[in-house]
C-alpha cells in the first residue's frame, strides 16, 4: 500500500487534458482504436508517420525528464560506465565514449527513441490491456518501467491488476517499487507516489487520467 493518500489533482488532471489535446492535433485519436490497433500497427505509425503514442509523450516530459538529469557531454557514471544525454550508454549502436556531446534536440530524440522501443513496446506486447489502459496509467507504467525496469513492471502487481482492468488499483500497487537496499527510499516514495512542489509523481498523474476519481 502506498505511504501517502493517492488523490488526483488540478495539475495531473491538466497534464492529462494537455496530452489528450496533444494526441487529437496530432492525429493519434483518429489512428488508435481501442482493442483493435496493435502494437505492429503502432510501429509502423512510429517509423513512418513519426506518430508517438501520447502515453510515451507524457511519460517522458511529466514523470522520465522531470526526474532524470540532462548531462549533454559525456561522464563515466558511478560505477564508471560512459553516459549521457538522459542516462543512454549506447548511441546508434555504439558505446558512448568520452568526450562526446549533443544537443538538447538530439538527446530528446534519443530519450523518445528508447523509451518507444524499451519499454512502452514490450508492454503493449507482454501486458494484455495496456493499450487499452486510459494515457496516464500507460505513462505510469512507463516511468516505472524506465526506473526499475521492463522485465520487472512485466511481472508486477500492477501489470497483473491492469490486465484485470483495475487501474487504480494498479496506480497504488506501483508505489511498492520505492526501496534500494532493501530500504524505503524518500526519493523514490516520492516519485512513485504524489510527487513534490516541481515535480509530478506517477501515482498522481496515474489517477488523474480515470474517470470519477478523487
Amino acid at each position: 500500500m502506498p505511504i501517502n493518500k493517492i488523490t488526483a489533482t488540478k495539475r495531473g488532471k491538466a497534464a492529462v487534458a494537455a496530452s489528450l489535446a496533444a494526441a487529437i492535433v496530432g492525429g493519434w485519436v483518429a489512428f488508435f482504436s481501442p482493442g483493435t490497433t496493435t502494437p505492429a500497427q503502432i510501429e509502423r505509425a512510429y517509423v513512418e508517420q513519426q506518430m508517438t503514442p501520447p502515453a510515451v509523450e507524457m511519460a517522458i516530459d511529466r514523470l522520465i525528464k522531470p526526474y532524470e538529469g540532462l548531462r549533454l557531454v559525456s561522464y563515466q557514471d558511478i560505477v564508471g560506465v560512459w553516459t549521457v544525454c538522459y542516462g543512454e550508454t549506447v548511441v546508434d549502436g555504439k558505446p558512448v565514449r568520452a568526450g562526446m556531446s549533443f544537443t538538447p534536440q538530439q538527446c530528446e530524440s534519443m530519450l523518445k527513441k528508447r523509451v518507444f522501443y524499451d519499454y512502452y513496446l514490450p508492454l503493449a506486447k507482454r501486458v494484455k490491456g495496456f493499450l487499452t489502459a486510459p494515457d496516464s496509467v500507460q505513462a505510469s507504467m512507463i516511468s516505472g518501467a524506465y526506473n526499475f525496469g521492463t522485465e520487472g513492471q512485466i511481472r508486477s502487481t500492477a501489470a497483473r491488476l491492469v490486465t484485470q482492468g483495475k487501474f487504480r488499483q494498479a496506480c497504488e500497487a506501483q508505489t511498492a517499487w520505492n526501496r534500494a537496499g532493501g530500504k524505503v527510499v524518500n526519493g523514490l516514495v516520492i516519485r512513485r507516489e504524489m510527487g513534490d512542489a516541481q515535480r509530478l509523481g506517477e501515482a498522481e498523474l496515474c489517477v488523474s487520467g480515470l474517470p470519477n476519481v478523487q
